[in-house]
């Protein structure tokens, strides 16, 4: 039962990491539009593409917190007292990019959307970068078993904490160009698609390059991870790159649908070399999901909670994903969106 719970919550990971991270994905695309005049229609699309169903994108965090916290509460505890800066800042720069984004339309001075812009833009890369180093403190072991608290600097200001946050936010970044493209084709922007295609490529081959050098830091820095990495794993990583170079010839050669579907394949794919190449631990080497899990009366009850979601709940969000994508929501259409 465990297991399954640790599945359920894998699944929670892999979610927000596709869709949520999209959305911070743009906020960086938001920072580094431009001015106010130039980057006007880029930044007039990343709100109209992310609008609708930014909100939603976010219940994938509290679901994985939820789940991380009632299924295996000791391992929460660990890595909350060991991890709460980057925490504590992620969370902060969650509320501060959520209130920027929605205040930032609704003021009327320009300085005051330029300050609010350039808050919901800063706190994209904040957030990202600190998911991805608290991500590299797990996996490298510095996170202490038993509810303990570890080094609250050290844990997350070493090599692979670093390597995972520029890694989050060059793959987020590159996520979300891919989907814009598509979106920009979709609301029928010719001058959009090429804009942030070429920027699809571009983070992209910087993808590509963060992840390498991240065999050498992996290797020196968090042994059982790579070592995990370069053999049960592997299969998942070769995916991961082949979609990732796949994803870079469609692009190249503007075949936006495909390269958006192998954009995701890639993703999903390192993240799933990532959770393959841990298991069974939920803290490396020291603490493994049977040993963390809580009570089975816990678990049983997450999995009731989770079929019952299943039901309801994505059922929701497919109609709200499809409301979107077919531009059938209100205020949307190409003669608004830029």
């Amino acid at each position: 039962m465990s297991t399954a719970v640790a599945v359920v919550l894998f699944v929670g990971v892999l979610a927000y990491a596709v869709l949520g991270g999209a959305d911070f994905g743009a906020g960086f695309w938001d920072l580094v539009a431009g001015g106010a005049a130039r980057g006007e229609r880029p930044r007039a699309l990343v709100d109209h593409s992310i609008g609708p169903v930014w909100e939603a994108n976010h219940v994938w965090l509290v679901f994985c917190f939820v789940v991380l916290w009632t299924g295996f509460p000791t391992v929460f505890a660990s890595i909350t007292l060991t991890l709460f800066v980057p925490l504590s800042l992620a969370a902060f720069g969650i509320v501060l990019r959520g209130s920027s984004f929605a205040f930032r339309k609704a003021v009327l001075r320009t300085r005051d959307r330029r300050n609010f812009g350039a808050a919901f833009a800063a706190s994209s890369v904040l957030v990202p970068y600190c998911m991805g180093a608290v991500v590299g403190a797990i996996v490298s072991g510095r996170v202490p078993p038993g509810g303990e608290a570890g080094d609250p600097w050290h844990s997350w200001v070493n090599p692979t904490s670093v390597l995972g946050g520029v890694l989050a936010v060059t793959v987020v970044a590159y996520l979300a160009a891919v989907y814009l493209t598509w979106d920009a084709r979709r609301l029928g922007d010719a001058t959009l698609v090429e804009y942030f295609r070429r920027r699809a490529i571009a983070s992209a081959v910087a993808a590509g390059v963060v992840a390498f050098v991240g065999i050498f830091v992996l290797r020196s820095d968090s042994r059982y991870l790579f070592d995990e990495l370069t053999s049960r794993a592997l299969p998942l990583v070769v995916i991961s790159t082949l979609c990732g170079a796949g994803s870079l010839v469609l692009l190249v050669r503007q075949a936006n649908r495909g390269a958006r579907v192998l954009a995701i394949g890639a993703v999903a794919s390192v993240i799933l070399a990532w959770g393959v190449a841990q298991w069974d631990y939920m803290l490396p080497t020291t603490v493994t999901v049977s040993q963390a899990a809580a009570p089975s009366g816990t678990l049983e009850a997450i999995l009731i909670v989770f079929g019952i979601a299943v039901v309801t709940i994505l059922p929701a969000l497919g109609l709200l994903f499809t409301l979107d994508q077919r531009s059938l929501l209100p205020g949307e259409g190409a003669t608004g969106a830029v």
